[in-house]
């Protein structure tokens, strides 16, 4: 108990329940924006759109070429603020000229795709600049935490999502769909222009660090691919169940079904992103590392053995509160429950421990395997038991990346701290 206690006062500590305030307020507000947008423009028209967006969103995380992973990984590793300005400076810099060859690129290759719906290519090459300011914005976030500064990093999460609600009601009113992805624009620009002057850095800095070198971008890179891998095993399910059994009201009883879920997956991000720093900088003290892991994991199944238990009580309820329609897929809806609990206990940790010691490439090749044993076990389990078969392959994995995770965790860890001695 005392374990729990004392994970739960430096998560506090360290401002963490602002950033879960702000997390939840984000997800409310950026709800809320969607449904203005909903209200203000012809669903067809932002039926496109929102097919534009989520091409970008994918491509996100790679802007930057993932420099500004590197930046929280590395920033971590240095000690004195001029360091961690002048390495801010440097993914700035560098950031920023990747970010604009990817947007050439995205724009280049936008003129040799067919797309089936009308206007496609317009949005896809007004949204590629989101690219731009979301990079930015992610960099600030990320020296506000390496400055230990989770309140102001907190406030980024809250005060975007606000200016997203204000930009797209106004701006979906006055232009109905450019406006809106204008607005999709405006929200990380203006919030990156409104908290970088509290970052206090200093823009004269000139230093030659030696941590920059080839391992430096690999990891941003790595970091980065990582991420999208980790996107397309959320959505291949939908995709294959579609394709699958070319039916699309199956398609939308999987989206609400894992809704729940999959919105509970925010909880160790949440813990991750107010850590992760703090640990990075005690990554070689391997007592306290240890100390880490246990107190994150007694806690983290404490929450999932009650989130169980009240799912297994209440798994109907629940379901009738998005259709009583659902209620009969109730048990595809606890496999997915059971499978979130390996990502509670297991991945979340030991993805971002490994991302700690510089093996962002690991949880890439991670992902990879597990995005293709879904593909083929979704080809066998969707046709034969429908998407209890796609929550079956869905949980199995969310485990079996956790306890792979956790396994080449500990066997690079002692390499890296042999290495060291």
């Amino acid at each position: 108990m005392k374990l729990i206690t004392g994970y739960i006062q430096n998560f506090l500590k360290r401002a963490g329940s602002y950033i879960f305030i702000a997390t939840l307020a984000s997800r409310c507000l950026s709800f809320f924006a969607s449904w203005i947008a909903l209200k203000l423009i012809d669903d067809k028209e932002l039926g496109v759109v929102l097919f534009a967006y989520n091409i970008i969103i994918f491509l996100i995380p790679i802007s930057g070429l993932g420099l500004n992973q590197s930046l929280i990984r590395y920033g971590a590793l240095l000690k004195t603020k001029e360091e961690k300005d002048s390495l801010f400076l440097y993914v700035t810099k560098k950031g920023f000229l990747a970010t604009i060859v990817i947007i050439a690129l995205v724009i280049a290759v936008s003129f040799l795709i067919d797309f089936q719906f009308e206007n496609t290519q317009l949005y896809v090459i007004i949204l590629s600049f989101v690219l731009l300011p979301t990079y930015f914005f992610e960099i600030i976030r990320a020296q506000f935490r390496l400055q230990h500064d989770n309140k102001s990093f907190a406030y980024t999460e809250f005060f975007m999502s606000f200016i997203l609600v204000i930009s797209v009601f106004v701006l979906s009113y006055l232009f109905q769909e450019i406006g809106y992805s204008i607005a999709l624009l405006v929200a990380p620009l203006f919030t990156s222009l409104l908290f970088i002057k509290k970052l206090n850095v200093n823009f004269s800095l000139k230093i030659n660090l030696p941590i920059i070198d080839f391992s430096f971008w690999k990891y941003g890179f790595f970091a980065s691919l990582s991420n999208v891998v980790t996107q397309l095993l959320f959505v291949i399910d939908i995709l294959l169940i579609g394709y699958l059994l070319k039916d699309t009201e199956m398609v939308t009883n999987y989206r609400y079904v894992s809704l729940i879920p999959f919105s509970l997956l925010f909880l160790p991000r949440v813990f991750m992103a107010t850590d992760f720093v703090s640990y990075t900088e005690n990554i070689f003290d391997r007592k306290y590392i240890v100390n880490y892991i246990k107190s994150y994991m007694l806690f983290f199944f404490l929450i999932s053995s009650l989130m169980l238990i009240f799912s297994f009580l209440f798994a109907e309820e629940l379901l009738s509160l998005l259709d009583i329609n659902f209620i009969q897929f109730s048990e595809t809806f606890l496999i997915l429950m059971i499978g979130i609990v390996g990502i509670y206990i297991f991945r979340g940790l030991f993805g971002n421990l490994l991302s700690s010691i510089g093996k962002a490439h690991v949880n890439y090749y991670i992902a990879t395997i597990a995005l293709l044993i879904n593909i083929a076990s979704n080809y066998y389990l969707i046709p034969t038991m429908g998407i209890k078969g796609a929550a079956i392959t869905t949980a199995i994995l969310m485990w079996f990346t956790g306890i792979i995770s956790m396994i080449l965790f500990w066997i690079y860890y002692n390499k890296v701290l042999i290495t060291r001695e």
